[in-house]
């Protein structure tokens, strides 16, 4: 009899942006931590970035002076020359070939499309190899696919990060609502849209204002649509639906609508009858399908979500036995959506843990 945990695993990271370097600086800062507490190890042996270039080592990076090296120089062509060191590789033969276990997808990719990461995943679970990843548009756009593969190659794929950051929406409820039939998920899934319509109700300043005041933040993009139109809200709450309610959903069967045609007159009746605009996706079972949507709502002061303000994500799962549930929390942040990356590698891990005979 053996045990996986006397394995360390390893790592290819697939990009390695804010979120990459995230999970890296966590796997430094915590490494003795997650060893004595979880029995967890992880060594990075490959790095792959379409802009910061590729290397590997099939004995390990060094975490800190890959760090170093792209912070202080922008490339990990500046990682210094070791015997056994490979250069050059791009993201799909560094998938295949590596000696990874596990594939940490953190790719620039087209929400759209899903891709590269679509491809990436397909590559990883056919070679046997685990995928963690924060990318939204694979798991909302090719769930059952990716799915089936995963659960053909006999590997695991995480993907928590992709709604609420390290916030657990995809877990907490697998792990702790088990047993209840889980009706309707109500949620405020989008942190830029949230500080707007927060802003505009406690200082009264215009959507504009409170828009560029956003960007100027961080909280937003150049170009906000995504945020502002609905539109990641609306690829997060298909996420829930196929994986949390097991119900297939469809980008193209959610009706969305955002909150540009809300002004501050509208804020201001809403705050004279005791209520507050908010963000809501929504996902109800109805006649033996889910029905989502994405559109503002005027919501009473008592509903969970109307004291959600600023930046903060929170969602509330309705259950037949446990009634209404709410859970709130960060949904973005370089070292929140590393941990997201994180507690993937650890329920992996947690799997390995089981004996083998």
């Amino acid at each position: 009899m053996w045990r996986w945990k006397c394995l360390a695993h390893k790592l290819a990271f697939i990009g390695f942006g804010v979120v990459g370097q995230g999970l890296a600086e966590i796997l430094r800062d915590k490494k003795q931590s997650l060893k004595q507490n979880e029995g967890f190890e992880a060594e990075i042996v490959a790095i792959s970035d379409l802009m910061k270039g590729s290397i590997y080592h099939p004995g390990g990076l060094d975490i800190d002076t890959v760090l170093q090296v792209v912070q202080e120089t922008g490339s990990l062509e500046n990682y210094p020359e070791t015997p056994g060191l490979i250069r050059g590789w791009d993201s799909i033969r560094t998938i295949r070939e590596t000696n990874a276990d596990t594939v940490v997808e953190v790719s620039y990719t087209d929400v759209k499309t899903g891709q590269p990461a679509i491809d990436h995943c397909k590559a990883a679970f056919e070679k046997g190899k685990n995928v963690v990843m924060t990318n939204k548009g694979p798991v909302a756009l090719a769930y059952q696919e990716l799915s089936q593969l995963a659960q053909k190659h006999h590997v695991q794929w995480g993907f928590e990060g992709t709604v609420m950051s390290g916030t657990p929406a995809l877990r907490m409820p697998a792990a702790t609502l088990a047993g209840n039939d889980i009706t309707e998920i109500r949620g405020i899934l989008n942190g830029t849209t949230n500080y707007i319509l927060t802003k505009m109700e406690q200082e009264g300043v215009s959507y504009e204002a409170a828009l560029k005041e956003a960007q100027e933040l961080g909280y937003a993009e150049a170009d906000p649509v995504s945020d502002v139109e609905g539109y990641d809200a609306r690829y997060k709450i298909v996420i829930i639906s196929n994986h949390v309610m097991n119900a297939p959903l469809s980008v193209g069967e959610v009706e969305c609508q955002g909150i540009t045609g809300i002004t501050l007159n509208d804020i201001e009746k809403a705050k004279a009858e005791g209520k507050s605009w908010k963000l809501i996706a929504k996902a109800k079972k109805e006649n033996g399908k889910v029905i989502a949507s994405i559109a503002p709502e005027k919501l009473d002061a008592a509903d969970p979500l109307a004291s959600i303000g600023g930046a903060v994500n929170a969602i509330t799962y309705q259950c037949d036995l446990l009634g209404t549930v709410t859970l709130s929390g960060a949904g973005a942040g370089k070292i929140e959506t590393g941990f997201s990356l994180l507690i993937d590698l650890i329920s992996i891990h947690r799997q390995r843990q089981l004996v083998s005979i």
